[in-house]
């Protein structure tokens, strides 16, 4: 066996945790422990293993460049209109982090109102939430540092673009929410964390005043009772009306309640109170409030609510479930925008407040709608449009124009016309249909000699649809196929699709992309030594089940910030809200089929795994990075093949979001060379 990793094998330690009845080892417990020092140890041991081997594939140097060269560009988002001005993020290409721009006109550059790069050397501060005061005068903003779900929010005056001495602290998940007046602010906290990777519990929905420390804000509302509750509180635009969300999981299911926003001492009043399903206000109109829903109805449905009747009862169906997904619903001019997937790519349809139909907006075909950006009361809208070969692009749309117009379109020094998306179907397990969208040169000999990125997710009602990845296109240059695929878990077909791959069901969804894979070699894209399969958070979840269950499948596989140790990931930070998706080891008949197909408790002895690379991040607090710790020291004491397997730990970072381009340069051009290495 060669040698690959040039240190012993991790040590193992004797640890057994029983779970109704079945006894089962836990023998690298001690890699949980992210500050200790033989933890430190073992990851140094194991980033320099995996530095020595990835600086010696030449080619690395060529995708660095490359990598360079393509993300260097102007990018932009949808701006926002916060009376009188636009507020736009800006990045000149190589920036860590974008730059918020105000413009008086929306054919201006603007001026800078707030540079997250100057927060840091590394770039690793980011700003993760933000909210504009009703008229315009403040901005507050969540920044979070090292990738951390944890947030502290700042105010910036806009009139003198300087920052406010108002600092709130213990944030996470939380929205920020103006009052009228300008005077304060809603946000929702946690008690003050005891670690980096402290639990979120006793959610609390607070009051801060402008001005005074935090210690004076005033508590809204909070639940003594249900300490996993979580609560999102948010008004209507014209702030008429408050509205509390409150939820337990990651599942659609809320209850949902609201009370005049001038009376905050009355009571709650109820929309639903049962999580029987999810409720989303979009907006309200003259007092009637329109709500996203899938209460009996599987596909989604908008229906309305006038809060001055404030009875439950009152809800009527505006737009009614269409048989295909509808992603999101939008009231904008008193008019109802709505996207529907068909065949995992967008629809967006504008109807009245009757639910009659007006029109459609027509889109590129495979494109999707990254983000809108609208205000109720106003006919101007923008839609930020992307997919696999179209680069994110911002349309100006006005109800009162005929044809939306470009805003904003990258230039980028790439032949996008030689390169083509197509949308195939697999057949899994079952029989059901796995939609896969493929991307890669035009005229693509079928002669099993391409290498093959297969990339997944399958899981909480997201779907996977067309979207532009600059640092995709080196992969595609090389003579590389990039192909996603739409398992179930997802959103693509609806709430069955998602239950479909959820709990008790979840195994479907490694059939679905073991059958995905599968179609990829029988239709002649590649052969299985040059296939790999990749995913991130649950989509590493999803490939590291996959090379257990399959490890004959691939050439090489990527696991990203996994989700891997199914009877202890509900113990750590974020993860009690997964339950609801996967089940909990807690649970006798849960923990049947989640054992079943946990990958760190299905890694085989003496088994030869293909080429796979472990990617996580030290500060992680959304995945712990103690599950892959685990996984690869598991994997490489098993593993009785000549292949790499490796874990490559990122310092300063956390599960992805507010990455700085720098790190996601080296990483991406780590992953291609890793791939091509092995794959070619």
């Amino acid at each position: 066996m060669k040698n690959f990793n040039k240190r012993p094998l991790a040590r193992r330690e004797y640890v057994v945790d029983e779970y109704h009845g079945v006894k089962v080892a836990d023998p690298y417990r001690w890699l949980e422990e992210d500050n200790s020092a033989e933890t430190q140890e073992w990851i140094d041991g194991q980033n320099k293993d995996f530095r020595e081997y990835a600086d010696k594939i030449s080619i690395r140097a060529d995708f660095k460049n490359r990598l360079t060269d393509l993300i260097c560009y102007e990018r932009a988002s949808a701006p926002e209109y916060v009376e009188g001005a636009y507020y736009t993020w800006r990045n000149d290409g190589l920036q860590n982090q974008s730059v918020l721009y105000r413009l008086n006109k929306l054919d201006e550059t603007g001026t800078v109102v707030l540079d997250p790069n100057k927060l840091s050397e590394t770039g690793t501060v980011a700003v993760l939430s933000r909210a504009f005061s009703p008229k315009g005068s403040f901005l507050a903003y969540g920044l979070s540092a090292s990738g951390s779900d944890w947030q502290e929010i700042k105010v910036m005056d806009l009139k003198t673009d300087k920052e406010l001495p108002d600092t709130i602290k213990f944030i996470k998940f939380s929205g920020i929410c103006w009052l009228p007046d300008e005077s304060g602010f809603f946000y929702t906290r946690y008690p003050e964390p005891k670690g980096e990777l402290s639990d979120t519990l006793n959610s609390m929905v607070y009051l801060h005043k402008l001005g005074q420390p935090q210690e004076e804000d005033t508590l809204i509302h909070k639940d003594a009772e249900h300490p996993d509750w979580t609560f999102h509180f948010d008004t209507d635009e014209d702030k008429k009306w408050a509205f509390l969300s409150v939820s337990y999981s990651t599942l659609r299911k809320n209850q949902l309640y609201f009370k005049p926003l001038a009376k905050l001492d009355s009571p709650w009043l109820t929309i639903s109170d049962n999580f029987d399903e999810g409720y989303e206000v979009i907006g309200v109109a003259n007092d009637t409030a329109y709500i996203f829903t899938q209460k009996d109805a599987p596909f989604g449905k908008v229906i309305s609510m006038d809060l001055s009747e404030t009875k439950a009862e009152n809800l009527k169906d505006v737009i009614p479930d269409a048989g295909e997904s509808m992603g999101f619903a939008r009231l904008i001019n008193n008019k109802i925008v709505c996207s529907f997937l068909h065949h995992a790519t967008d629809r967006l349809k504008v109807y009245d407040l009757q639910g009659k139909f007006i029109e459609e907006i027509k889109l590129p075909n495979l494109a999707s709608v990254r983000d809108i950006s609208a205000k109720q009361h106003r006919e101007e809208f923008f839609l930020h449009i992307s997919g696999f070969l179209y680069p994110d692009r911002i349309m100006r749309c006005n109800f009162n124009k005929q044809e939306p117009e470009i805003w904003f379109t990258p230039k980028i020094d790439f032949p996008f016309d030689e390169y083509e998306t197509k949308q195939v179907f697999a057949t899994s397990k079952d029989g059901t249909r796995i939609p896969i969208f493929v991307t890669h040169k035009k005229n693509l000999a079928k002669d099993k000699k391409n290498p093959v990125i297969l990339y997944g997710y399958g899981g909480f009602d997201i779907s996977l649809v067309p979207s532009f990845s600059p640092t995709l296109l080196p992969w595609l240059e090389k003579g590389g196929v990039y192909a996603s695929a739409c398992i179930r878990g997802g959103a693509e077909y609806g709430e069955a699709w998602h239950r479909g791959g959820m709990l008790e069901n979840k195994q479907n969804v490694f059939d679905d992309f073991i059958a995905c894979a599968e179609f990829l070699t029988e239709e002649g894209y590649t052969a299985k030594e040059k296939l790999s399969i990749m995913g991130g958070s649950n989509g590493g979840l999803l490939t590291a089940v996959c090379l257990t269950q399959r490890p004959d499948l691939y050439g090489a596989v990527i696991v990203q910030v996994p989700v891997i140790d199914m009877l202890r990931y509900h113990l750590f930070t974020a993860g009690r809200f997964w339950v609801g998706e996967y089940g909990s080891s807690e649970s006798a008949e849960e923990f049947k089929f989640i054992y079943k197909y946990s990958p760190l408790h299905n890694v085989k002895i003496n088994t030869i795994y293909p080429p796979t690379l472990i990617m996580t991040a030290d500060t992680d607090d959304r995945v712990v990075p103690g599950q892959a710790r685990k996984f690869a020291a598991t994997l490489q004491a098993a593993d009785a093949g000549d292949n790499p397997v490796f874990i490559r730990i990122e310092k300063s970072a956390g599960h992805g979001h507010g990455k700085p381009i720098s790190k996601i340069l080296d990483e991406r051009a780590d992953l291609y060379a890793f791939l091509y290495e092995n794959l070619c």
